[in-house]
């Protein structure tokens, strides 16, 4: 039997287009996207009046995307006509236009038709969703249309001049995580911006994130109570810098005076014998011989260095010499330490058991073959998942780190059995995020803890964030909370996080915008993990299309130069992610000690390449190095006397200046 071969689209490129079945399947698509208001009376009464023209440009973006429009594309561009591929914001007037051209290329009669109730032309479409923008966002900083996100550390609460001078390097946009801190903080970092506001001339939307119903796993037993105390050595072995230890009295404890690799409780009693020379000897955790050798002796303390590795235990017995053969009776036991962090040491094949409670966890016994005799185990902060959780389903820890499938379900655990293969052991500590993608869980987006914070929200945030949000029920839930909270209504900004918040967000896109105002944060952390890294670059870009369409401003969020925030220097690809920011209206920063250099850096980026990309399309000013071809020896030189090295003058054009 003959089976006809699908084409492919290069093949498609070298045919003659067929005008006539183009206008064909145009006219079909139209009659689609006119047909789909009609299935959308409901939704479109309920829209705010703000909105109305932009839900029907969403719902005529819908009825384009339902069909495959690949092989219509090249034929369209074969004829120098629109292929469709910047529709968005206006979809029905991008379809009227290469109609009415195709009409006149068949020598149809044409007349233009006549303008419908609603349709949203070239330049409006874009002027509604800058408009949209302004109203949510605040207005834009000089030189770029792209907002600037920060959120605030917890030291924000105490030190006004970090807001300042976050402000000072280009914030738009304070964001405040409500799963952290408390409202007398909140209340300080608002302050404090408000203050900036007043000093330097600017103003700032203060945005607060709902913590939402986010999974973790519980806490873990502490480990063991000991300090691993070991000198800096050198490629050979040889001590290069003896290790600083720092004694202070057990009833009284100092903070030492500058940084020391351990700090030992010891009774005061003892502590005053000590002399600048003393040595003191003991036998560490581990039976090894070893001493101090008392350095520097203060008001608040005493300062001790050692040459060789030690494990400090409480109760480890320290004698005590005064000096060569001159031994002291004295002898005195270390005070109480603090426990070390626990942690889970999980690898593949192993089974972990997450359990109902929050009875601290525990890691994985063995026996003296080295073959697990108990598996590690762990809470959950939300254990009612548990009851919508299904063997063979998959499971991911700490950000996408750790994976495992579900491999039994009982009454008070879930047995998990890691799948992923590492080079070594991947270490699940305590409150890390617990994500079940193919899981159908049946949480309400507002947790109590988020109805508490509401109406401190209401009446300080210029934008309140849904997290984890799913459902056109759970949009509903915050619109009803906000409203019955009094006049002042917040903006809506809905995070998409989740696979259900992604493949539901036309619906929730159409809920959210019975609202004055709203918008829609692509929260990539979580969206990786839940829809598979692989696919993070194809949902985000549909995400935006979506939202485009919608006139919806969009806000890029989640590690967006990370390494700079943190470390104080940017990865090359962290670079390239911070320009295709410039895709959405707004871009988040996370909290890190070099936070000012990073919003400094970014407000750079966007600026350099505002006069490049607006949206998806290339925005073609003169390219230098266009002029950078060298004359041949018979052709006069440039008239326009460019003399600038391709460097230094490419550099110069594209610079802010």
């Amino acid at each position: 039997m003959f089976v006809k071969k699908k084409k492919s689209i290069e093949a498609t490129y070298a045919e003659t287009p067929d005008i006539e079945g183009i206008l064909t399947e145009l006219k079909a698509i139209r009659a689609d996207m006119t047909a789909s208001l009609d299935r959308s009376r409901l939704h479109l009464a309920r829209v705010h009046a703000g909105y109305r023209d932009s839900a029907r440009n969403l719902l005529h973006y819908l009825a384009l995307r339902r069909r495959d429009l690949r092989p219509l594309q090249p034929q369209l561009a074969a004829l120098g006509l629109s292929s469709l591929g910047r529709a968005e914001s206006h979809v029905l007037a991008t379809v009227d236009a290469v109609l009415g051209a195709l009409l006149r290329l068949a020598r149809h009669d044409w007349q233009p038709a006549p303008r419908e109730d609603g349709v949203i032309d070239f330049a409006h479409g874009e002027q509604l969703l800058a408009e949209h923008t302004d109203a949510l966002l605040g207005p834009g900083s000089p030189g770029r249309k792209a907002r600037i996100m920060v959120t605030m550390p917890s030291e924000a609460a105490d030190d006004a001049r970090l807001v300042h001078h976050l402000l000072q390097q280009g914030m738009d946009c304070m964001r405040i995580n409500c799963a952290h801190d408390d409202a007398t903080a909140w209340a300080r970092m608002i302050e404090h911006l408000r203050q900036a506001e007043r000093s330097l001339g600017r103003s700032c939307r203060v945005v607060m994130d709902l913590a939402g119903p986010k999974l973790r796993t519980g806490p873990l037993e502490p480990g063991p109570a000991v300090v691993r105390i070991h000198p800096v050595r050198d490629a050979y072995g040889r001590v290069t810098a003896p290790a600083r230890v720092w004694l202070t009295a057990e009833h009284a404890p100092r903070l030492p005076p500058s940084p020391a690799n351990a700090s030992l409780p010891v009774p005061s009693s003892w502590l005053a014998r000590l002399r600048t020379g003393s040595l003191v000897k003991f036998t560490d955790a581990r039976d090894a011989q070893r001493r101090f050798r008392i350095v520097d002796v203060a008001d608040a303390g005493c300062w001790a260095e050692l040459t060789e590795t030690a494990y400090i235990i409480p109760g480890l017995t320290l004698h005590h010499e005064q000096g060569a053969g001159k031994p002291d009776a004295h002898e005195c036991r270390v005070g109480a330490l603090p426990p070390t962090e626990n942690f889970l040491s999980l690898q593949k094949g192993d089974l972990l058991i997450l359990t109902r409670d929050l009875k601290p966890g525990r890691p994985a016994t063995y026996d003296g073959a080295g073959k697990i005799l108990t598996p590690a185990t762990i809470g959950c902060t939300i254990p009612e998942v548990f009851d919508d959780v299904r063997a063979g389903e998959p499971i991911w820890f700490d950000d996408g780190k750790i994976g495992g499938v579900v491999e039994k379900v009982e009454q008070a655990q879930v047995l998990v059995r890691i799948t992923q293969d590492y080079v070594k052991a991947m270490k699940l500590r305590p409150d890390k995020g617990i994500n079940l993608p193919d899981s159908a869980l049946r949480l309400a987006a507002m947790t109590p803890k988020d109805i508490e914070d509401l109406p401190f929200v209401a009446r300080h945030a210029d934008i309140v964030e849904l997290s984890f949000a799913n459902t056109a029920r759970d949009v509903e839930s915050l619109q009803q909370r906000l409203a019955s909270l009094g006049n002042r209504q917040p903006a809506i900004v809905l995070k998409i996080e989740t696979r259900r918040g992604f493949e539901n967000l036309p619906d929730m896109l159409l809920t959210a915008m019975r609202s004055p105002c709203c918008g829609v944060m692509i929260a990539r952390g979580d969206l990786a993990v839940e829809c598979g890294f692989e696919r993070l670059a194809e949902v985000q870009e549909e995400i935006l299309w979506l939202c485009e369409a919608a006139h919806v401003p969009v806000i890029w969020a989640t590690q967006v130069l990370e390494s700079l925030a943190r470390e104080g220097r940017p990865s090359r690809a962290e670079i390239t992610d911070a320009a295709m920011g410039l895709r959405a209206e707004c871009v988040m920063l996370n909290k890190g000690p070099y936070i000012v250099s990073a919003v400094r850096a970014l407000d750079d980026i966007l600026v350099r390449m505002h006069a490049h990309q607006a949206k998806k399309q290339s925005m073609l000013r003169a390219l230098h190095l266009a002029r950078m071809l060298p004359a041949e020896p018979d052709v006069p030189a440039d008239p326009t006397g460019h003399s600038a090295s391709g460097r230094d003058a490419g550099l110069a054009e594209g610079s802010r200046a």
